[in-house]
């Protein structure tokens, strides 16, 4: 019998569509309210924003930006020095969204850091890996003004709102990108123990200028234009500004030896370097290269922790998007208790870390003494917590779509690869506690201002004042090793505080019965008794609907 005369019989159901064509900003009840009550001017753009960023193309280039690893060029076919590196058109296309968009800029050009946080928190859920030079360019401009003549003449073009992927001379080039050195081989997170040298060679272009030799084991994004670099000098470690075209017109030896092999982070290109000469301007003072580089680092880590809090939320919409069309024992996934209880838990996670990461936001807008001192520890704390929370969360969201979840043409297996980056990436777990005992201990006053936050909600709840009375007793120890859960109780007692100042009281609930009263190790174990369908409708991406 001819096989067209055969008809199907098999019907193939209880499938979950792909997560597209939504409005991420609209869908995100938690965002909307931090934007509104920090920068309610941002709304209409953020609703564009989030429409792009729910577009199925949109979403497409993240996927392809990761499928076509970037690929380097050492030589050409005659053996001369390139250095350069081939991204698949969708990297260029999302990074040309990025710098058009202002995710670099925006508070350097009159902008808020909430608006732009914001912008930034919706992009990075499509695709994060290029996130990293975007973060660095923006990062890098509070050290670029340590050398006003540099910041004259590079910023207009660091902060310009476009992308130039062109491997020209930078003075050629209509904008440019930043990108930063500091690990070694031996030295690690332990950048006093750098050994490439810097030789001053006298003024080039009006300014102090080095001769650098040495290598950089980890040098984030090695297409950028131009990186901040660290040192050795006879004064001791310093912060330089190197770029890949020297001011004459060639190439400076900046030779990149690989990239990276990388688990995750995979469409953004890290490498190994060696400095055969290569120039570099001093930025700041000799000897004062850390101190000038911090200031960079301590913007790359309030990036993280909008990065993380942006892999949670794109997480648990997943997740939840799964669960709302997916039956299994006669009902939807959503409407099983064990799983509300599962999702309601992981979007509580995203309202204390967004919680966190727009006070920081205000803190970096307001720019009061209060505001300073609580950033000193703030970003640290936050990018501790938030970062080191996030693996767990985005497996567990993984679980909750099961098989399909883990197959590569979802966006759950990039997620888990991302999600480790950022709680490694600009110093890991206990760098950051012991950055934090190490602020403690030389500005007191950063404590002060830590507890003046968390007064406000003092006798509000009694579960609330206890994680403050834990964090009172430890600090009152002088134990290094318990760094660790200095630095936990730190971002409890914050995130407790701010949530529970919000006008959503049922999730302050759920904050301190499910993280402080009766704390699980595992998400999807919050205790009995409270408002999950609040949270769950909040973890909906279709909620706007």
């Amino acid at each position: 019998m001819p096989l067209e005369n055969f008809e199907s019989t098999h019907e193939v159901f209880n499938q979950a569509s792909a997560l597209e064509n939504h409005n991420l900003y609209l869908g995100d009840q938690a965002l909307r309210e931090a934007i509104q009550a920090q920068a309610p001017q941002a709304d209409e753009s953020l609703v564009d924003y989030g429409q792009l960023c729910g577009l199925p193309e949109f979403i497409e280039l993240g996927f392809q930006a990761n499928a076509h690893k970037p690929v380097l060029h050492t030589h050409d076919r005659f053996g001369h020095r390139l250095d350069e590196i081939e991204f698949h058109p969708s990297y260029h296309a999302l990074m040309e969204q990025a710098y058009q968009s202002g995710l670099h800029s925006e508070p350097w050009t009159g902008g808020s850091h909430a608006a732009r946080a914001a912008r930034y928190y919706l992009h990075s859920q499509i695709e994060a890996a290029h996130g990293c030079p975007v973060t660095m360019t923006f990062a890098s401009v509070p050290t670029f003004k340590l050398n006003p003549v540099l910041a004259e003449r590079w910023l207009p073009k660091v902060l310009a709102n476009a992308y130039d992927p062109r491997t020209v001379h930078y003075s050629e080039k209509s904008a440019l990108t930043i990108g930063m050195g500091m690990t070694e081989k031996q030295g690690g997170s332990d950048v006093r123990a750098n050994t490439t040298q810097a030789t001053r060679v006298g003024e080039v272009d009006g300014m102090d200028a080095y001769s650098l030799v040495g290598h950089k084991w980890f040098l984030s994004a090695p297409m950028c234009d131009a990186f901040l670099v660290l040192a050795q000098t006879d004064q001791g470690i310093s912060c330089f500004l190197v770029p890949r075209w020297h001011p004459e017109g060639h190439k400076n030896p900046l030779e990149i030896q690989r990239l990276k092999d990388k688990m995750g982070n995979v469409a953004n290109a890290s490498s190994e370097v060696e400095f055969r000469g290569a120039l570099g301007w001093l930025v700041g003072q000799p000897g004062r290269g850390v101190p000038a580089i911090i200031q960079m680092v301590a913007m790359t880590r309030f990036d993280c922790m909008i990065g993380s809090s942006a892999g949670q939320r794109q997480a648990v919409v997943q997740a939840a998007h799964h669960a709302s069309q997916r039956e299994a024992f006669g009902k939807r996934l959503i409407d099983q208790p064990i799983m509300r209880n599962v999702i309601a838990d992981l979007q509580l996670e995203v309202e204390g870390s967004l919680a966190m990461t727009f006070r920081m936001a205000q803190a970096l807008d307001g720019g009061s003494e209060q505001d300073q001192l609580l950033l000193r520890l703030g970003t640290a704390v936050g990018k501790y917590w938030i970062c080191k929370r996030t693996p767990q969360h985005a497996y567990e969201a993984m679980e909750c779509i099961g098989g399909n979840g883990v197959m590569e043409n979802c966006i759950m297996p990039r997620l888990y690869r991302e999600a480790p980056i950022n709680a490694i990436w600009e110093g890991s777990g206990n760098i950051q506690a012991l950055d934090v005992r190490r602020a403690m201990e030389r500005s007191p006053e950063v404590v002060d201002a830590w507890m003046a936050e968390l007064l406000t909600t003092a006798n509000m709840d009694p579960r609330q004042d206890a994680v403050v009375e834990n964090l009172k007793h430890e600090l009152a120890a002088a134990d290094e090793s318990s760094a660790r859960r200095l630095a936990e109780l730190l971002g409890l007692s914050l995130q407790g505080s701010l949530l529970l100042r919000s006008p959503n009281a049922a999730i302050a609930e759920a904050f301190l019965a499910g993280r402080s009263q009766s704390p699980s190790h595992h998400f999807g174990a919050l205790p009995a008794g409270l408002n999950l369908d609040l949270l769950v409708n909040r973890a909906n991406p279709h909620i706007y609907e």
